[in-house]
């Protein structure tokens, strides 16, 4: 079994996620009392989230490059970045390591394929939503990535993300405004599956809750890291 490097912390509750079903599902899959090799490097998200909203990306890139080498040295035989938005920096990250850096795009279009959905919607932090970094990447995937255009559809999902979600709050009004957000670019945009591109969002928009397949960069990473782990 192979040895999985996390940088995680961003925020913990996603990491926690990744930690529990890691483990519970290389358990499925081997039975007794297997669990996963990881390393966990758990940064402090307040002080990235400052970086993150100075504008200071290369700093992060820096930061998170050094975490990265730590992991490897210590025995990473692949290191992931436990969230979507810091993929924003996952260049930076895999070009100073000599192990491959499993991306959270690439995991997720492998989804989007298993049911022929290949123009979505993509919701995420502003970060994701208004740059290129997570869409580009699904692109070279075959995927079509479509964000909402309205600003103030993009400003409330962003708010619910690190004002509720990332502190564990499900409000339920929070979760009736992103469906109407969804319906609505359903119909305006013909889109046959929605990307939750946050590591949160599947706390709050749950499979039934629209008309269109869900497919969860979460779950998606951490399927493809489980695959991974276990390949011989």
């Amino acid at each position: 079994m192979k040895t999985i490097g996390i940088i995680g912390g961003m925020s913990y509750e996603s990491s926690m996620h990744y930690y529990e079903r890691i483990n519970k599902q290389i358990n499925e899959k081997l039975g007794d009392l297997n669990c996963a090799k990881l390393l966990i490097y758990n940064v402090n998200f307040q002080d990235i989230r400052k970086r993150m909203l100075a504008g200071k990306w290369e700093e992060i890139g820096i930061i998170l490059k050094e975490i990265a080498k730590t992991l490897e040295n210590a025995g990473a035989d692949a290191i992931v970045i436990a969230t979507n938005t810091i993929h924003k920096v996952a260049d930076i990250i895999e070009s100073s390591i000599n192990v491959p850096l499993i991306h959270i795009a690439d995991a997720v279009s492998l989804k989007c394929h298993e049911k022929d959905a290949t123009n979505v919607l993509l919701l995420g932090t502003k970060y994701t939503m208004q740059e290129d970094f997570i869409i580009n990447r699904l692109k070279k995937n075959g995927i079509n990535a479509i964000v909402p255009k309205e600003r103030d559809d993009i400003d409330l999902i962003d708010k619910v993300i690190f004002d509720e979600l990332c502190k564990g709050e499900i409000i339920e009004e929070s979760k009736k405004a992103y469906i109407n957000i969804i319906n609505r670019m359903i119909g305006e945009e013909h889109i046959e599956g929605v990307i939750l591109g946050c590591t949160e969002i599947e706390m709050l928009i749950k499979d039934g809750d629209v008309n269109v397949p869900l497919f969860d960069t979460t779950q998606a990473h951490i399927d493809t890291i489980v695959d991974y782990a276990l390949k011989k």
